[in-house]
Formats: structure tokens, sequence, C-alpha cells
């Protein structure tokens, strides 16, 4: 069964710029730069669209992980989603929603995922991983905020 949450995130942004930070790939990156993290295969630049991959080098509790994704839903400027295609989990989906708010916008970011090794992965899952994950998708969040 997946794990999922949400993270919520207010911005003086507009939508549309928050839409394109969120799809930028330096901006992941810099955002993610605690952890190494960086694009090394697909879109490695810019911004990201639909049907386009990248793939992710980055440490995580000491480990270095790969992760390709790919673009699979693309609704500028107002939703994306982006989904594992190879990686460590068995399935991971990300959406990214945006709204226009007073006085800027709102950023939703709904991951769901299902870790590997059965029911050893159930237990990772809900003790270490989502909130470890909650905790970088929240950090990521502020940063493209504060952008």
């Amino acid at each position: 069964m997946a794990v999922s949450f949400e993270c919520v995130t207010h911005s003086t942004k507009p939508d549309h710029e928050m839409f394109d930070l969120a799809r930028s790939i330096d901006s992941h990156t810099r955002s993610q730069a605690a952890s190494g993290e960086k694009a090394v295969a697909g879109v490695t630049d810019g911004l990201i669209g639909l049907g386009q991959d990248v793939t992710w080098s980055a440490r995580h509790f000491g480990i270095v992980f790969r992760l390709t994704s790919k673009v699979t839903e693309f609704d500028a400027p107002h939703r994306f989603v982006d989904e594992q295609t190879k990686g460590p989990f068995l399935s991971f989906r990300h959406e990214h929603r945006f709204e226009p708010a007073s006085g800027g916008s709102v950023m939703v970011d709904r991951v769901e995922f299902v870790a590997p090794f059965g029911p050893l992965g159930r237990l990772v899952e809900k003790v270490a991983l989502a909130p470890y994950l909650r905790r970088l998708i929240e950090e990521r969040g502020r940063f493209l905020a504060a952008s």
C-alpha cells in the first residue's frame, strides 16, 4: 500500500512563477544542495516539460541513489506530475499544483510512494522515509518561495 502526504507552501510570487521554479532543474539542484543532488542525465538544466525525463544522483542516509523521473502530466501553469521510471522505489509519484492566492500563490506538493522490500519496506516507509521525504519537500518549497 502506498504512503502519501501533502505539503503546502505559500508564496508572494505569482502561481506561474512558482510553476516554473518548481520545474527548474537548476532551482531543484540548489534547493537540495545538502544531499549533493544533481541532474546527471536527461534534462540536466533549465525547465523540464511534458514527456521529458531527468536522472538525479544524490546522497541520502549515507548512500548514493539514482532516480529517473518523467513528467507524465502537464497543465501549465497549474499542475504537473513526475513519476519514477527507474530508481530505488517500487513507485514514486509527485504531483505539483499551483493556485493563485491573495498576495501571491499556493503550491501544493502531493507525494505518493511505495518502498521495496515487502513488509520491512512498509515499516521503513512509515518510520523513516515518509518523514524524511516530507522534510525534503518542505525545505524545497521554502527555498522556492524565497528564491
